[in-house]
């Protein structure tokens, strides 16, 4: 038995080299009975319209706004911004004790299809090519604002996440500093270009690609993996083969290719647990308006919190907040369990067969 297969039966720590940080892996652990939380599964029988939502068309936001009536994907500034653009620029220090000061930003909802029931799987790739398209758009348009550092496109899936709005949507953050993620992703980076000459992610994929061990699905542009080091049970990472720093690199033929891989994965998560699966997935990008970081691979993260089942998740608690992140299947099995499934979407399924209704 070679070092690498040993170490994966047995307890071990795996490096995160995109952060500098550790997880613990115990694979001895998975056969361990469950007597915990379960949760209720939430009932996904949404109608394609709700008159009641602050995303369908035509209705009236919760700041008294009247969305229009779109037919694609569609755009707007928070309602309720955790950033705000106004904010004024302050500092306080007491003694190097007492630190704080001020962030500005600017915070924008996507509505990724005017229907009221069809998460990203459910949709075409025509469909959410369109919304790669208004990432792409809004990205490059915040990045014209001298002031922005970093722009963060994200999506929180399901109530599980915390999610208050089931109308499927994402989330665009742009601020006026480095967030923590970025800072050490980053500094990892720019390490590894300094010594190589090429992108820590490049010569990782490659040995990815090369091992194919923890690779679910590969196109031309991108490829869709488990990562070395994932932290949370079905945790995955879409990488661009080609080194490019930020989403507004991508040609169309990329951007097509991008949702393809989006919703290979997607359909994948939806159909391991039968359930539309939860997660809060995000683009790591170069910062903007702060030199020419070419140390930077563009990659998207996805971190979903299921376990065992569509009711049983992954706590982040006790050892994981108070010393670093465990995990009891390892990467492998998951980009196993992960690869083998189908990419025809469970709903579909049992709607051929006439066991539920659209």
């Amino acid at each position: 038995m070679d070092e690498s297969n040993a170490l994966e039966l047995n307890p071990h720590r795996r490096l995160n080299i995109l952060t500098g940080e550790w997880v613990l892996v115990s694979p001895h652990r998975t056969k361990r009975p469950w007597q915990g939380k379960v949760e209720d599964l939430p009932q996904d029988n949404r109608p394609s319209y709700d008159p009641k939502c602050y995303l369908c068309p035509t209705n009236s936001r919760a700041d008294g706004e009247t969305n229009p009536d779109y037919k694609e994907s569609f755009i707007f500034k928070n309602d309720f911004s955790a950033l705000l653009e106004e904010t004024p620029k302050n500092s306080y220090n007491e003694d190097n004790l007492l630190v704080a000061q001020s962030e500005r930003g600017i915070c924008k909802v996507i509505s990724f299809s005017p229907q009221h029931h069809l998460t990203l799987p459910e949709l075409s790739i025509a469909d959410i090519t369109k919304v790669v398209d208004l990432w792409q758009a809004e990205y490059k348009s915040l990045a014209e604002n001298p002031w922005i550092k970093y722009i963060q496109i994200f999506e929180n899936k399901g109530e599980i996440m915390g999610c208050s709005n089931p109308h499927p949507h994402g989330q665009i953050w742009a601020q006026s500093e480095l967030p923590v993620e970025i800072i050490k992703e980053t500094e990892r980076q720019r390490k590894h270009y300094a010594i190589n000459k090429s992108s820590l992610l490049s010569d990782y994929l490659n040995l990815e690609l090369e091992k194919n061990e923890r690779i679910i699905f590969e196109n031309e542009a991108f490829a869709v993996l488990v990562p070395f080091w994932a932290v949370w049970p079905y945790e995955t990472m879409i990488i661009s083969k080609k080194h490019v720093k930020n989403i507004a690199a991508f040609n169309e033929k990329e951007k097509q290719l991008l949702a393809e891989a989006i919703k290979v994965l997607t359909t994948k998560y939806d159909n391991l647990f039968e359930t539309s699966f939860p997660y809060s997935a995000g683009m790591h990008q170069a910062p903007v308006n702060d030199g020419e970081h070419p140390e930077w691979h563009w990659h998207m993260h996805f971190y979903p919190p299921l376990l065992r089942s569509a009711t049983v998740k992954k706590f982040m608690v006790g050892y994981e907040m108070l010393a670093n992140a465990q995990r009891d299947i390892t990467p492998e099995y998951a980009a196993d369990r992960l690869k083998e499934l189908s990419t025809e979407h469970y709903k579909s399924k049992a709607q051929q067969h006439g066991t539920v209704t659209a």
